[in-house]
């Protein structure tokens, strides 16, 4: 992980996230995720955030946002943020928060 998400996010706050129940969203686009994702970890792409706002209001639970790289994490956790959403986690590049999640 980048020295960002170690000071937004990193992998202790992750984990401790998903001990709480959390749920990975995947910012990438469909046909990226479907090229590689997190098992169970929900695809919203970063462009459809604000009109899953309510549904991911309703989960009340931790988020963990994971994209390609961790750039489009800054801007949904800022719209998740601004609608609210306090326990929101900056995982940045997918692949990243899976090796997290595998304990690596």
């Amino acid at each position: 992980m980048s020295w960002l998400s170690d000071l937004f996010g990193g992998k202790s706050k992750i984990r401790q996230a998903l001990k709480e129940g959390g749920i990975i969203i995947d910012l990438r686009p469909a046909p990226e995720y479907d090229q590689g994702h997190i098992p169970r970890s929900l695809n919203i792409p970063v462009d459809r955030i604000r009109a899953n706002i309510g549904r991911i209001r309703d989960m009340r639970r931790p988020i963990i946002l994971c994209c390609a790289h961790g750039s489009h994490c800054w801007e949904a956790m800022s719209i998740l943020k601004e609608a609210g959403i306090d326990r929101v986690y900056y995982g940045g590049g997918w692949e990243s928060v899976w090796r997290v999640v595998r304990g690596a």
